[in-house]
């Protein structure tokens, strides 16, 4: 298991050397959200609890938690490989947004293989 997951967040792992601990924190939100722990299943336990106490602070406070990996986030590239893409994806009468994500989707499925 490279990540944790818990009612749609995901956590890293991370070990220190020093502490001889497990730790890590909430990826794919701005908010700081961190859990540790001495074995791994310490470590879930600690995941489960911080996202329910972040979960459990929001309602209280009456904001909305934040979404993780919302689908939507910036890209920057050279203005001659937008060109390009805009292009292909005119010329295959889709979206540049389909092109990139498809293009994401074959890295991802190459990666995993």
């Amino acid at each position: 298991m490279k990540h944790l997951n818990y009612k749609g967040y995901t956590g890293s792992i991370e070990y220190s050397p020093e502490d001889s601990m497990l730790y890590g924190k909430v990826i794919g939100i701005k908010g700081l959200i961190s859990y540790e722990g001495e074995t791994g299943k310490l470590l879930e336990e600690d995941f489960k609890l911080a996202v329910d106490s972040y979960l459990s602070d929001c309602k209280q406070n009456g904001i909305s938690p934040e979404k993780p990996f919302k689908g939507s986030f910036n890209v920057r590239i050279s203005s001659t490989l937008h060109q390009k893409a805009a292009l292909l994806a005119m010329e295959a009468k889709t979206s540049l947004n389909n092109i990139v994500a498809e293009a994401i989707r074959l890295h991802i499925e190459k990666e995993e293989v």
